[in-house]
């Protein structure tokens, strides 16, 4: 396997990243604490909890378990969140972390054990493992601010009723390969 897994998971956290930053925008700030019922989260506990498995898992991410001491992961589901910008704060220091650990990695250290809960993995099944998680949430934190928004939810990809012209454009230029970009 080559650095091509590397920089295609780099690609698919940078999409998932940008997916929940377009949903954060579209919630009004009042909203961000919103819960279904009492056995969901909100999006202030969902970016809670992701930052907080960021920190935790990607942090000495070679060196030590993944699930660091001075996690607080219950507290991850507390909604103790004031602000959209303390929220955001909240986001990008996870994600920073993430990034800076990917992209300091090599195809070398694709096999190498780490731990997670004292549980060996593989570089790359560790990697995998993230990358599902934290899309689940995304997921979660899309749905919410579909939920919220309503009708004047804006389509963070191909809207409804949309294929057949979205499709047409595509296939009008010339084939294309999406390539890595930092």
């Amino acid at each position: 396997m080559s650095s091509t897994f590397l920089n295609s998971c780099l690609l698919q956290f940078r999409y998932y990243k940008e997916l929940g930053e377009k949903t954060i925008e579209q919630v009004p700030e009042i909203k961000l604490s919103f819960q279904i019922n009492n056995e969901t989260n909100s999006i202030n506990t969902i970016v809670k909890h992701l930052s907080g498995n960021m920190v935790s898992r990607w942090t000495d991410f070679l060196i030590s378990d993944g699930e660091k001491e001075s996690r607080n992961r219950d507290d991850e589901f507390e909604d103790t969140i004031k602000s959209k910008k303390e929220l955001m704060e909240i986001w990008e220091k996870g994600w920073k972390v993430l990034f800076d650990t990917l992209e300091k990695l090599n195809f070398q250290d694709l096999e190498k054990i780490i731990y997670i809960r004292n549980e060996g993995h593989t570089v790359t099944e560790s990697i995998n493992r993230q990358l599902c998680h934290y899309s689940y949430h995304v997921g979660q934190i899309v749905m919410i601010g579909k939920i919220i928004c309503g009708n004047k939810w804006k389509s963070l990809s191909i809207p409804k009723g949309e294929s057949q012209s979205f499709n047409m454009k595509k296939f009008s230029k010339e084939r294309d390969r999406r390539h890595f970009l930092k």
